[in-house]
């Protein structure tokens, strides 16, 4: 199903959208990866979703991404004996081991590993940061606060720690069993929360096994700090903007957010900008301005895709969500100011002859009358450098491998077709042709350029560049085999 943008679209699946017909509505109204949430439903749920996902993928012959989130751990406060008490700024309150109901001057905190971590003067957040504590004394079973932003605690609330680094794993053992049951239904990427570390990436890719792509979700400013350790070993990222914002101040999450998606962008990795984008749908058909203008900044940044969580999960109007991303991408994306950005911002990080060959193919692309780059690829990495270099032209990723078609359904610009396996590069560039004219970029009069490796089917051989007509007897006519 061709776009008219080129920046992805995720939509999060959930109570309001978790139909046959609703998910089809989806698609087509622009959602080009569908998330499914591990924190909420059962294995069965999920499995329930994932075969919906493909039976629409299959009705209507369109490539469709599937990201499996997991939960990650979860720390939160025990139960208060009334349910929720009143902190008052500047009262002392203590958080234990002990399992009692809590009242206004201590609760539980089942957290042994907290306290091991916490130092005097460290902070803790509580219920996304709407109370604040700072710690004044602490021991291994304990942690004696004072009410810095008072407020009401109640049962479970959730509670961040920003000041130090947690000895705990990414994946709890839900974690593991969630794991183990989307990658063998066969989800295209899996998205890996509370990285503190690239340890906490190599755990998960270990038992990954090569089935899915992993994204790391940058949400901890350790994360932050370790970010092009974290970049280095992850397939994507994702900067989850809602726990950035609740464990560092405001203000840093923007340069943050640009920062790292330049950096995605360098390494031609995937990037998701993801939380609260179009948080006032969930109960009003039209977005505010200031949504409008958050969306547009990522796609001005460059990111790869833009994502809705409880906007399509739960709310009322999941359609015209997706369908307002799409309206604000393709208006970003038709402004002049958006190509002068892209284009400022391009890296010159080239170092392969692979990056020689697309850097060329979108040189060529600009300063000629090409109407795509038909880009050959078994693992998806010459489709990844070629988005990297942002062209103005379509690219068409060819690859005999349903599963690299479908992770690159995140990547910024990545149309997929998929294709025969090729032995020959006179029939790799009529295929090329075809698909080209198939899918509405080019018709017979036009060019087109095609991107490959000889010998073919070995990933990491793109090293032929050639300007070629959509005409295929001038192929037949003037191609060597």
């Amino acid at each position: 199903m061709r776009r008219l943008r080129s920046v992805k679209i995720v939509a999060t699946l959930g109570p309001a959208s978790d139909s046959y017909e609703m998910i089809r509505a989806l698609h087509e109204a622009g959602a080009d990866v569908f998330r499914l949430n591990m924190s909420h439903g059962s294995h069965e749920e999920i499995a329930e979703k994932h075969a919906i996902i493909r039976q629409v993928e299959q009705d209507l012959n369109s490539t469709i991404g599937i990201l499996a989130d997991l939960q990650g751990p979860k720390l939160r406060v025990g139960v208060f004996a009334g349910d929720s008490e009143m902190l008052d700024e500047g009262a002392k309150f203590r958080l234990d081991l002990d399992k009692a109901e809590g009242d206004s001057a201590r609760v539980c905190l089942p957290h042994p590993e907290i306290f091991a971590a916490l130092e005097p003067g460290a902070s803790l957040l509580v219920n996304d940061g709407k109370i604040r504590l700072r710690v004044e004394a602490c021991g291994k079973d304990f942690a004696d606060c004072t009410v810095v932003i008072g407020g009401v605690i109640s049962n479970r609330k959730g509670v961040n720690v920003p000041d130090v680094e947690l000895p705990l794993a990414a994946l709890s053992e839900k974690d593991k069993a969630d794991l183990e049951c989307v990658c063998g239904l066969g989800v295209d990427w899996l998205a890996l929360s509370f990285v503190q570390r690239p340890a906490d990436v190599e755990e998960a890719r270990a038992l990954v096994q090569g089935r899915a792509a992993i994204l790391s979700k940058i949400e901890k400013p350790n994360a932050v700090d370790r970010f092009d350790d974290i970049l280095a070993v992850s397939d994507g990222i994702m900067v989850a903007r809602g726990d950035l914002g609740v464990e560092l101040p405001v203000q840093n999450v923007p340069p943050i957010q640009k920062r790292l998606v330049r950096k995605c962008r360098a390494a031609a990795k995937p990037v998701i900008v993801a939380t609260q984008m179009l948080e006032s749908m969930i109960e009003s058909p039209m977005p505010t301005r200031a949504e409008v203008s958050d969306v547009a900044t990522a796609i001005y940044e460059g990111a790869d895709a833009v994502m809705l969580s409880a906007e399509s999960a739960a709310g009322g109007y999941p359609i015209e969500a997706v369908r307002t991303m799409d309206n604000v991408a393709q208006e970003v994306e038709a402004d002049s100011t958006y190509r002068q950005i892209i284009e400022a911002s391009r890296t010159a990080n080239r170092t392969t002859v692979a990056d020689g060959i697309v850097a060329a193919a979108r040189e060529i692309a600009e300063t000629t009358d090409i109407k795509a780059i038909c880009c050959f690829t078994q693992s998806g990495t010459t489709a990844l450098l070629t988005a990297r270099e942002r062209p103005r032209v379509p690219i068409v990723a060819m690859t005999p491998l349903v599963g690299t078609a479908r992770r690159l359904a995140l990547s910024w610009g990545i149309n997929c077709v998929q294709t025969s396996m090729m032995d020959r590069f006179k029939g790799a560039v009529v295929s090329a042709a075809k698909a080209a004219r198939d899918q509405g970029y080019a018709d017979e009069s036009d060019q087109i350029l095609v991107t490959a490796g000889v010998p073919f089917n070995v990933t990491g051989t793109t090293n032929i560049l050639r300007v070629a007509p959509c005409d295929e007897r001038l192929i037949f006519n003037t191609d060597p085999e």
